[in-house]
């Protein structure tokens, strides 16, 4: 019987460097019915970044207007950028049935989380603070002074870690996608997302043999 699965709204979580936004291409690379949620953000593109890939990039004016037309879920500022989730892409999952993933910051987590109570909530956490700065070092795109901020924010994040449904270390790329993806499957099998009076009605014309 081809049942129409029902939407899943999945949150990653990390602090910056954290594995979060590569654990989700890995993710949309092995599953053609799981998409990303593109993030809006008013900061500037890094290097090798791609508008409408990464992120929408925003000037202040348009993030503004689009506030206005309340096309977010919500927006936050952080280290002092606006960004923000849009709704377009909880209605595109709703609508096809698709697994959304949503790559965001602890108060974006915490937003759909009260928005959408029936969200997925997974931290990815680093094996260690250690750790954490040495892939941020790896990256290179930040400044002695924005490599400081981000750490303490990093350790202000990871407070938030019991609000989450699930927590992941990510000390093995491979095995934390395989974990990630295990938890979405076991998501998809609860009792509550499944659509029992459509299996009903589709059974309900079959005449049972004796």
């Amino acid at each position: 019987m081809n049942m129409k699965n029902k939407e899943i709204l999945v949150v990653l979580s990390s602090p910056s460097g954290g594995g979060k936004t590569t654990i989700c291409e890995k993710l949309l690379k092995k599953h053609t019915d799981f998409f990303r949620s593109v993030s809006a953000t008013t900061r500037k593109k890094r290097k090798g970044e791609k508008d409408g890939k990464d992120y929408l990039f925003l000037s202040e004016d348009e993030f503004k207007s689009r506030i206005k037309r309340k096309e977010f879920v919500e927006w936050a500022w952080v280290h002092g950028k606006r960004y923000g989730t849009l709704k377009k892409f909880v209605t595109q999952a709703k609508r096809e049935g698709k697994v959304a993933l949503f790559v965001l910051d602890v108060q974006g987590g915490m937003a759909m989380k009260k928005k959408y109570p029936q969200s997925v909530l997974i931290f990815i956490l680093p094996p260690s603070m250690k750790e954490l700065k040495k892939r941020l070092l790896k990256r290179g795109t930040e400044k002695k002074e924005e490599m400081k901020e981000r750490l303490e924010t990093a350790l202000k994040e990871i407070e938030f870690w019991s609000r989450y449904d699930y927590v992941v270390i990510n000390e093995n790329l491979n095995q934390t996608v395989d974990l990630v993806e295990k938890i979405i499957c076991s998501e998809r099998q609860r009792s509550t997302r499944f659509d029992y009076p459509r299996w009903k009605n589709k059974n309900s014309s079959q005449k049972l043999k004796p």
